[in-house]
């Protein structure tokens, strides 16, 4: 089945961690360019960080960069994103996207929820 299912969301206090996971399954995981995107309450979707899987080439926003890693298990072709140093304003629904060039294939994951509050 090809999808991505997003794990590891929840409650935690300013300051904190978070790591999530993205499994990826059907496509060829070596091939693809992995992002995760946020999308706060009633707020546009934005990019949070992205690899590209095969050359291990990482980007970052400038909101998150020092604070968020994006890394991969190939073995397991699963993304992940730790979050450290957790602010109120990083709380959002953050969704895994995978892009395939060829065969041409995007895929979106259910989206998990971040809450960062006292």
């Amino acid at each position: 089945q090809v999808q991505l299912v997003e794990s590891g969301g929840g409650l935690v206090q300013p300051g904190g961690s978070l790591r999530l996971s993205c499994a990826a399954s059907g496509f060829t995981f070596s091939s693809a360019v992995m992002r995760w995107y946020r999308q706060p309450l009633g707020k546009e979707r934005e990019l949070v960080a992205a690899i590209i899987i095969a050359w291990d080439s990482i980007n970052y926003a400038d909101s998150v960069k020092g604070r968020f890693t994006i890394s991969r298990d190939s073995a397991k072709n699963t993304v992940y994103l730790q979050m450290n140093s957790l602010k109120p304003e990083d709380t959002a629904v953050y969704y895994c996207n995978a892009v395939v060039r060829v065969p041409h294939l995007e895929l979106w994951g259910q989206g998990t929820l971040v809450t960062v509050s006292e």
